[in-house]
């Protein structure tokens, strides 16, 4: 790698980012959650915003080398290792975030060690530490050249794992049937789709950084491939979302909680109609599908707009649906005074922040030193080996 003075300038950038992380995980455990904004009606907050948008898309990180190795198309074999790596440091990223969140990481072990199958969030421990090891699996196949003719069937058992393992991320929220905003089969597809879009952009954007660090650009033809592939991945999502708000809106029962999604929710609305819809869907789609728009810089300007709208979809979704009340009564009013009926308040505090940042940097930095350590970025021998 020629260029170092921007290799370390962006290793230092994200090292800043793991230690903003670090200090504000060490101010809530010390000082305890009342420190957050989040409360006994909004458990999950902006770090699980971060933490879910890492993990989904981790999933979608691995786009490239399936297309390749599972798919045949050669075009994405440069980006087969270097995806193989964005998933997994993603990954990392994301659980990282949820460990410091939950409130006892010294009782990681404890939690690793006894499930309870009856709830998906056992199930993901299986799909999450599954995922990493069988990645690496897929990487050792690329790396090791008397394993490339395995690269193909590890690929495609991989491709099967991505999907189970966003599913069981979307199903985390489908299966709370008393939160009306998650209570809906919708979203496992939803957060596939999500998965390819938010991995993709991502891949875009990283891969561009890495390639620029070089010093020898991104490929033409692997940024217009990626750039078509997000566009599509930009219309599914939106389909996706356009389903889940219509099949609410068709039971009577909905339209409360869809009136506060889309009219009533104030900073969630706009949130949805601005960031979600208007920036995140809208206009990258048309700046994608415009071919006076297909240089790098507004593919890339187009990607970013991609990750605000995944980010202010995720904060309606996850944190709205926690402020909406819940009907605990179908049908009744209720009267106990416990703020029942009432939307919940929710104010995120700087340590929030400070430690959803300190996992996307934990994720870029160990990210830019495997490309540093191990020959990730494509050279010329490996554009020539097998790709299945």
């Amino acid at each position: 790698m020629p260029s170092s003075t921007p290799f370390w300038s962006v290793v230092a950038i994200a090292t800043a980012f793991v230690v903003a992380g670090l200090a504000s995980a060490h101010h809530m455990e010390s000082a305890g959650h009342w420190v957050t904004g989040m409360n006994n009606r909004v458990v999950w907050g902006v770090p699980h915003v971060f933490a879910v948008f890492l993990i989904v898309s981790a999933s979608g990180a691995l786009n490239a080398a399936s297309i390749a190795s599972v798919f045949g198309r050669e075009t994405y074999k440069p980006l087969s290792r270097l995806s193989a790596l964005m998933a997994i440091t993603l990954l990392v990223g994301g659980l990282t975030v949820l460990v410091l969140d939950l409130g006892r990481p010294d009782r990681l072990i404890v939690a690793m060690t006894h499930y309870n199958f009856r709830s998906i969030f056992a199930w993901n421990i299986f799909l999450y530490t599954g995922f990493i090891v069988l990645v690496v699996v897929y990487l050792w196949m690329m790396f090791e050249p008397r394993m490339n003719r395995f690269v193909g069937r590890v690929g495609t058992t991989a491709f099967a794992w991505r999907l189970m393992l966003t599913t069981g991320t979307g199903s985390i929220f489908a299966f709370l049937a008393a939160r009306e905003a998650f209570d809906s089969a919708v979203l496992a597809p939803m957060f596939i789709a999500m998965s390819l879009s938010f991995g993709t952009a991502l891949t875009l954007i990283l891969s561009a950084l890495i390639f620029s660090i070089r010093g020898d650009g991104l490929p033409t033809e692997l940024m217009l491939n990626l750039r078509r592939l997000l566009a599509y991945f930009i219309i599914a999502v939106a389909f996706f979302v356009v389903v889940d708000h219509l099949t609410r809106l068709y039971g009577a029962e909905h339209y409360s909680v869809e009136r506060f999604i889309l009219l009533e929710g104030g900073i969630y609305s706009m949130l949805f109609w601005i960031g979600q819809i208007l920036l995140g869907t809208i206009l990258p789609a048309v700046m994608l599908m415009q071919r006076r728009c297909s240089t790098l810089v507004p593919t890339i300007v187009a990607a970013s707009l991609v990750l605000v709208g995944a980010f202010c979809q995720l904060y309606v979704l996850i944190i709205g649906g926690q402020v909406f009340p819940i009907d605990i009564v179908p049908g009744f009013t209720e009267t106990s005074g416990f703020f029942d009926g009432v939307t919940a308040e929710y104010h995120p505090s700087l340590a929030e922040f400070g430690l959803g940042m300190g996992g996307v940097g934990l994720a870029l930095l160990t990210y830019l030193i495997g490309t540093r350590v191990l020959a990730f970025l494509p050279t010329a021998a490996f554009d020539s080996g097998p790709s299945s």
